[in-house]
């Protein structure tokens, strides 16, 4: 099948974990498990099939990059981070290679997401022709990472603020989502709260 890319978001600027007490300018360099929490997501994305990986940065930039040096991504800068959610998606997808078939959207404060659910995704979307989408569901409630077709780029243009991708996939027929069916709780765990990234820290490993 042809390619699929990966996006990982880390531009956000952490403004619920620096409020609620976060001293970390963001969450996403905070330690878990010995290393930066965005590590973790970026990880998984290499670990998959998905080529190229990129990782949208704005805020802090320069300590989130840093904190994923040597891995080997493509950094995309959003300089419109503060518009929302909707921005980074659009700097994302324009950094990716326009031969590519589809993208997976990987949120990079999910700590617990691994290569072979990514890959399942990947699987679940090759395996439905017509499929718009593929996503993680657990017990009928959908999660992430989400995989959107290149035949929604298009639609991404239009998204604003905080639209992300759950705003697309509201859009969209079910029977055109390859759902993939997880048990663990990871696809649906992410962190916004330093108690949340206590919770990230006692995550089996």
């Amino acid at each position: 099948m042809s390619a699929i890319g990966a996006i990982v978001l880390a531009a956000g600027s952490s403004r619920r974990f620096r409020a609620a007490g976060g001293r970390e300018p963001s969450k996403l360099v905070a330690p878990v498990a010995g290393e930066p929490l965005a590590r973790h997501a970026v990880r998984a994305a290499l670990g998959s099939r998905a080529r190229p990986v990129v990782v949208v940065t704005g805020h802090a930039r320069a300590e989130v990059e840093a904190a994923l040096a040597g891995l080997p991504v493509a950094f995309a800068y959003n300089a419109d981070f503060a518009e929302g959610l909707a921005s980074s998606l659009k700097a994302g997808i324009a950094a990716l290679p326009s031969a590519v078939a589809g993208a997976l959207v990987v949120l990079g404060d999910m700590p617990g997401i691994e290569a072979r659910l990514l890959d399942r995704l990947i699987d679940a979307f090759a395996a439905n022709p017509g499929a718009l989408a593929a996503a993680p569901f657990q017990a009928g409630r959908r999660g992430n990472p989400v995989l959107l077709s290149a035949a929604l780029f298009a639609a991404v243009d239009r998204l604003d603020g905080d639209e992300g991708a759950r705003a697309l996939l509201r859009g969209i027929d079910p029977s055109r989502i390859a759902a993939v069916e997880v048990s663990e709780d990871a696809a649906a765990f992410d962190v916004d709260t330093p108690a949340d990234l206590d919770a990230a820290r006692n995550l089996p490993r």
